[in-house]
């Protein structure tokens, strides 16, 4: 969808009530990373929008949801820790 500039498309982008992706296309790696910054969303690629990542976990806002999968973060998200502390006597 063409639009008018950046703010035109972050307007429209956050607008939505979903938040699971983002994908932005450009040649700079600093405009990407300030524009990612200020869309709603729980992951923002760079050129690409294909790309899972088990050290990147995989997470949305708004009503996409608000759990995580891959990654650590995504471990802890579903399980739960235990400590055992035995000694013999």
């Amino acid at each position: 969808m063409k639009v008018s500039g950046d703010a035109e498309a972050l307007r429209l982008m956050n607008d939505s009530p979903y938040g699971l992706t983002a994908s932005i296309w450009t040649e700079d790696y600093d405009t990407a990373a300030a524009i990612g910054a200020q869309i709603e969303t729980g992951t923002v690629f760079m050129n690409r929008a294909d790309y899972l990542d088990p050290a990147l976990t995989w997470t949305g806002v708004k009503d996409t949801g608000r759990g995580t999968s891959l990654s650590y973060l995504g471990f802890h998200s579903v399980t739960r820790p235990k400590s055992y502390h035995l000694k013999k006597v």
